[in-house]
């Protein structure tokens, strides 16, 4: 079916929908039961005994494999029973570890999903694109993804970037009249919208005619699918670290085996534990770990709202230094109240909070409460207020006002209500014939409206500057005056007063026009007009902002305020926060264009504030800050915040009021908007990084204090402290859940009071290569001395080597306290992190198990042990923590 080839109304007969009320919920329902979920058809996803099985795709891993086959045949059924059991265990363990990492990004490609906003049982309502139907009517706005194909039913200065499916840079003009031409191509169907596609400008409504694989998109949908598994600078690091520890591991194994044989120990015997040795000593878990870790991170953000569309940005929010955050919304509530309205020689309080109609006003002049409507300019005012306007404000069930809308809007209609006004009435006297919506650039929206007695009215809000610069007269004790040069200043002098109030000013201008002609054009439309009054409106801070950015500070983070509004509204609402410095400056839009992006780099460090700042203005912003060297963040909602977004080292969008071009160029969305959840995901962020070296100290040092302990031992011509069933069975208890537990941990007390980690800091930094030396080696030697302890006493070779074992593990473990502080092990409560606590205790459980349960001491070649012995494990153990921690406490 060619529907840009019907009518309206046609295609809204053939979907049997309403344009007033929309599809009911049983209609959706049984629509998509027939037609799927609006969602394109992907690659399959790697089949589950697929990953398991490439768990033993390792080199080493095969070869031990085959070293335990060999076993086998030899007649070693138990050994090779074992190990084969271990290595199964640790597959089991790799394939979890993937899987848990695969559903993870699932889950966050499913949350940072487009929305759409639709028309159902007469209510418009925000869902994700995927529960879209054919037949349902959506709303387009700019900024907005296409949820679905779909015919036109309006469209007012639409426009749409159809780059994605044609190729044509230029974005599309929209419209809605029917076209004859049996055989359009894409680019030319005016008259149609599709999936995927970005709306650059204007509104629009669109019946539903195709969903998921029925679409334009559907028909090229391997075009979606082209994006492979993104990987991070640090797990790229860690990879190439892998190899070089590969090497390193497999030339100290063969020098075991190597000395093992020349001193006369068996080949087979020694070949078998060289193996063993390699693959507990082979990291080669280290990236699925960190796979993990930014994993389980990244769902901690989630439930602080903080949603990390790419990975990547995990690692670059410990780096930031300087968090550029829009004022509305984020720094503030976002919740707009008229305070203060000034028209002509009047002025006006209003009270009241919210977007309750409740609420008194009261003249400058006079004491008490005063009625509105002894003041036809200020009902005028309030009036044109709620004509030129989309939102709409409901009482839930809780008995609360709830908007729907622009909160300016909100803030505008709430005004007329508490002056009682009343909306209905105004529909049935006046009716909209034209809109021009607001625009970033000329920051006004307009409105033609029509009365009963067929007299046409443009009326105009937005930012005073600007619409002063449009008018030429203005309305004063009721009558039409000249506004010329002193006038203008007058205006601007209460602007500016309003604005030390932190208030934030909104002009209202009207003018009368013969026919609807004479707004043919924005230019025609929104010239020659009459200035009606200003209204100042507070936009309150947000509850903990303050202690956010003070915390910011304390991190060494610059925190910097882009704002629309008045200088002198910024200033106040910045010097209130906390933001504006002493000695810290305010910038204007207007000066920025008279400056290079190098000019202002060289004077942004001592810049707090930006106000009247235009979205175009955020890109010069981002850029200055990085040719000063930081890392910075950026926040942005709208289409022309895309580019700044995209450009930022961090770029973050609004969950709530963003727009889908926004969140689609960042790497982070704030469900809630709020600037405190941009200061805990850099808390979260710095403290995932800590987390990863972490395991990697504990891993490492680990690993070094298994190849020692053999090394030392071979060079000692010593017997075998470890048997191959031994040293697997230590890696398995001490590198799976300790290690992953260790990514869980919370942050240190003062995470949030160092300095901003430079970006290419390398993982071995602070100190971390010396901790991973200096604890292996005390890990291998104390094991050893009690192996040597044991066997001197008892010259029971089994017994010395389940000591051996015991004090090799139990070292582990008690290291896996020290790693999670850079101080000691007394530095953190160990109970704060129950996860760890418990694989620990489960790892003490595995361990004394093959100690103590007698079918198992054959397997694992143990025996028991007394209390004197347990107390040489135990204290030979803690001497590599207890030595570690008095040279902290020295240095300290």
């Amino acid at each position: 079916m060619q529907w840009y080839q019907k009518t309206v109304n046609e295609t809204i007969r053939a979907f049997k929908t309403d344009p007033e009320n929309g599809l009911t919920d049983r209609s959706v329902f049984d629509r998509r039961s027939k037609d799927g979920t609006n969602t394109l058809e992907e690659s399959k996803l790697t089949p589950g005994w697929q990953t398991f099985l490439m768990q033993f795709k390792d080199f080493m891993v095969l070869v031990l494999i085959a070293a335990t086959l060999i076993s086998g045949l030899l007649g070693e059924y138990v050994d090779a029973f074992a190990i084969m059991a271990i290595i199964i265990i640790n597959g089991c363990l790799g394939y979890l570890q993937e899987r848990k990492a695969e559903k993870s990004l699932a889950a966050l490609k499913a949350l940072s999903a487009p929305q759409t906003m639709v028309l159902r049982s007469g209510l418009w309502q925000k869902v994700p694109s995927t529960d879209l139907v054919r037949g349902d009517i959506i709303r387009l706005q700019a900024g907005d993804r296409v949820g679905a194909d779909g015919r036109l039913l309006s469209a007012d200065r639409l426009q749409i970037d159809e780059s994605a499916l044609t190729g044509e840079s230029l974005p599309v003009d929209k419209q809605t009249n029917v076209l004859e031409d049996d055989s359009l191509p894409l680019g030319d169907q005016s008259n149609m919208s599709f999936m995927g596609t970005l709306v650059t400008r204007g509104s629009g409504t669109l019946v539903v005619t195709g969903t998921g694989m029925q679409t334009a998109m559907g028909s090229i949908a391997e075009l979606m699918n082209t994006s492979g598994q993104t990987t991070t600078p640090l797990q790229r690091k860690l990879a190439e670290l892998g190899k070089i520890l590969i090497v390193g591991a497999l030339l100290l194994t063969a020098a075991v085996v190597f000395l093992g044989i020349v001193q006369g120990h068996d080949m087979y015997t020694m070949v078998l534990a060289g193996v063993s040795l390699a693959v507990a000593a082979i990291p080669e878990g280290l990236p699925a770990i960190v796979t993990v870790a930014l994993a389980l991170g990244v769902q901690r953000m989630i439930r602080r709202n903080a949603i990390i569309r790419k990975l990547p940005a995990v690692e670059t929010l410990g780096c930031t230094s300087v968090i550029c955050s829009d004022k509305t919304g984020t720094l503030t509530k976002n919740e707009m109240t008229v305070k203060c309205v000034r028209v002509g020689e009047e002025e006006w309080r209003v009270h009241g909070t919210g977007y309750s109609p409740e609420g008194t006003f009261q003249r400058r002049d006079q004491i008490g409460e005063a009625d509105p409507k002894q003041s036809q300019h200020l009902l005028q005012l309030a009036t044109f207020g709620m004509l030129c306007n989309h939102a709409d404000i409901q009482e839930n069930d809780e008995g609360a006002y709830v908007l729907n809308g622009d909160p300016t809007d909100g803030a505008m209609l709430t005004l007329a209500m508490k002056a009682g006004i009343s909306r209905a009435q105004l529909r049935e006297e006046f009716s909209v014939q034209k809109e021009y919506p607001f625009d970033s650039n000329r920051k006004m929206m307009s409105v033609v409206v029509q009365n009963r007695k067929q007299e046409y009215f443009v009326i105009v809000k937005g930012a005073p500057d600007y619409v002063l610069s449009r008018c030429n007269r203005r309305l004063s004790n009721g009558r039409v005056e000249r506004i010329g040069a002193s006038e203008k200043a007058l205006v601007t002098k209460q602007v500016d007063e309003m604005a030390q109030d932190a208030l934030r000013t909104l002009a209202i201008a009207y003018k009368r026009i013969p026919s609807l002609e004479e707004a043919a054009t924005l230019q025609l439309a929104e010239d020659q007009l009459i200035l009606v009054g200003l209204a100042g409106m507070l936009d309150p801070p947000r509850e903990g902002v303050k202690q956010s950015i003070r915390e910011c500070q304390q991190a060494g983070i610059k925190t910097v305020m882009i704002t629309g509004d008045h200088a002198k509204t910024a200033e106040a609402i910045a010097a209130d926060l906390g933001i504006l410095r002493t000695g810290g400056r305010v910038m204007e839009g207007r000066h920025m264009a008279e400056m290079t992006v190098n000019d202002l780099a060289n004077e942004i460090d001592n810049i707090d504030v930006f106000a009247r700042v235009s979205p175009a203005h955020k890109l010069w912003i981002v850029q200055a800050f990085q040719k000063r060297g930081h890392v910075c963040a950026m926040t942005g909602d709208g289409v022309n915040d895309a580019p700044a977004i995209k450009a930022a080292d961090i770029g973050i969008s609004m969950g709530k009021t963003g727009t889908e071009v926004a969140r689609e160029a960042s790497d982070l969305i704030l469900t809630d908007d709020r600037f405190e959840t941009i200061q805990s995901a850099v808390k979260e962020g710095r403290n995932i990084y800590e987390n990863v070296r972490k395991f990697i100290r504990y891993l490492l040092a680990s690993n070094v204090g298994e190849i020692l302990v053999m090394l030392f031992a071979m060079l000692l011509g010593m017997p075998l402290p470890l048997v191959p069933i031994q040293i697997l069975w230590v890696n398995l208890v001490t590198d799976g859940l300790p290690a992953l537990a260790l990514g869980m941990d919370q942050p240190e007390g003062d995470v949030m009071k160092r300095k901003p980690r430079p970006p290419n800091e390398g993982v071995f930094s602070r100190g971390l290569a010396w901790k991973i030396i200096s604890r292996g080696f005390l890990i291998g030697i104390v094991s050893l001395l009690a192996f040597l302890i044991t066997y001197e006493e008892t010259g029971v070779l089994i017994e010395a080597q389940t000591v051996a074992f015991l004090t090799l593990v139990m070292a582990q473990l008690v290291h896996v306290f020290d790693c999670r502080s850079d101080h000691s092990i007394f530095h953190r409560n160990p109970f704060q992190n129950m996860y760890l606590v418990g694989a620990v205790l489960l790892s003490f459980v595995m361990v004394v198990a093959v100690v103590y349960v007698p079918a198992l001491q054959p397997i694992f070649h143990t025996v028991p042990l007394d209390a004197r012995e347990w107390l040489l494990v135990m204290g030979m153990a803690a001497i590599p923590t207890f030595l570690l921690s008095i040279f902290h406490l020295k240095k300290s």
